[in-house]
């Protein structure tokens, strides 16, 4: 794994490069002391220790990672073990099973969630909002059109939660959250991301 010969210099993580706030993401993880890079297709999916898949528009990034032949790679990775964050579409991309899923939408899964698209509104009705992150403190969440979690399993633990509504979530070695933290200059959720994936190594 690229982590053996990168300890000293911070993980490998990828950032899913097929739709989205990608190169947001290469600067917050680079700020937070990992080697980041785009992920785009199964060979430089291998290559890396984690990954994070960014907000965007979840049923685009679905099609994208089945034309890509992502989708089936994404899930054996997470299913055995590699750490993922999700942001936003991410958050979707990472649950169970959707509410309201667009027809054909799928998910990569590895977290026990139920999650319902847009849940906050339209593009027009995006906010930025005080959210107290367990184990981070508290963080400025900028959602736009943003998902929320309608409930979770047993093994899911809740980190966060805006309006009576979960926002961030984690299952062993997968974060979620419903804002954006790239958005924003903090890289402290990057940094927790960052270590969780250093304690998987």
């Amino acid at each position: 794994m690229a982590g053996d010969q990168g300890a000293a210099r911070g993980p490998l993580i990828g950032v899913l490069a097929l739709q989205g706030d990608v190169r947001e993401h290469l600067a917050a993880l680079a700020a937070a002391g990992a080697v980041p890079t785009t992920v785009r297709r199964p060979d430089e999916l291998a290559a890396v220790d984690g990954l994070v898949i960014p907000g965007g528009e979840s049923t685009t990034m679905s099609k994208l990672a089945v034309l890509f032949g992502m989708l089936e790679p994404l899930r054996e990775r997470v299913r055995a073990g590699m750490p993922v964050y999700g942001t936003c579409a991410g958050l979707i991309l990472l649950a169970e099973k959707i509410l309201d899923p667009r027809s054909g939408q799928e998910t990569v899964g590895g977290i026990d969630m139920i999650v319902r698209r847009n849940a906050f509104g339209r593009q027009n009705e995006s906010f930025e909002a005080a959210v107290d992150v367990a184990g981070v403190g508290p963080v400025d969440g900028v959602f736009i059109r943003a998902p929320w979690v309608e409930s979770v399993g047993a093994e899911v633990e809740v980190l966060a939660e805006h309006g009576g509504h979960v926002v961030a979530v984690r299952q062993g070695n997968s974060l979620a959250t419903a804002f954006h933290p790239e958005l924003t200059g903090d890289h402290r959720l990057h940094g927790f991301f960052t270590e969780m994936v250093r304690s998987a190594g």
